[in-house]
């Protein structure tokens, strides 16, 4: 991982920033359309999301870390619905493609109301055993990163 405040980081914009960063990230989506300035708050809160999950499963062992009281349910559910799909090295296409778009939507929207943060965007490396690199990187929703994480 880069070191802290390499990317500038949500901490560099100070107390009244960070409040208009999280009312900004409380709207709606169609509120936007492709902002760039969104889009890089974006992946600066995907950026912190996966620096910490990083630090979690370095320290923790996957199988006995639970990041919410439902992982376990997560998991199976992911199962039934991708019971072939790999998840030690994932191929980008499997989850954003068109085709896997369809699979993936109601995967995930069935967490709505149980997840928090459910489909908050985050970073989610395609190589489990290799670390957070450009190349090793896809932005996903968080229930996608959560649901295989489980397992590893």
């Amino acid at each position: 991982m880069a070191a802290p405040g390499e990317l500038g980081g949500l901490g560099s914009l100070g107390a009244a920033g960070a409040l208009s960063v999280a009312e900004a990230l409380s709207l709606p989506a169609e509120s936007y359309g492709n902002d760039p300035n969104v889009e890089m708050i974006w992946a600066m809160k995907a950026y912190q999301h996966a620096e910490v999950y990083f630090n979690l499963i370095s320290s923790v062992d996957p199988r006995l870390l639970k990041l919410t009281q439902l992982d376990d349910g997560i998991y199976t559910a992911f199962r039934a619905e991708f019971p072939d799909l790999r998840i030690d090295v994932i191929d980008a296409e499997e989850l954003k493609s068109p085709a896997a778009k369809e699979k993936w939507r109601p995967f995930c929207m069935q967490f709505e109301n149980q997840v928090e943060d459910f489909n908050y965007g985050t970073l989610l490396r395609l190589d489990s055993s290799k670390e957070y690199t450009e190349e090793n990187t896809i932005f996903c929703e968080c229930i996608e990163s959560r649901a295989p994480s489980h397992s590893l």
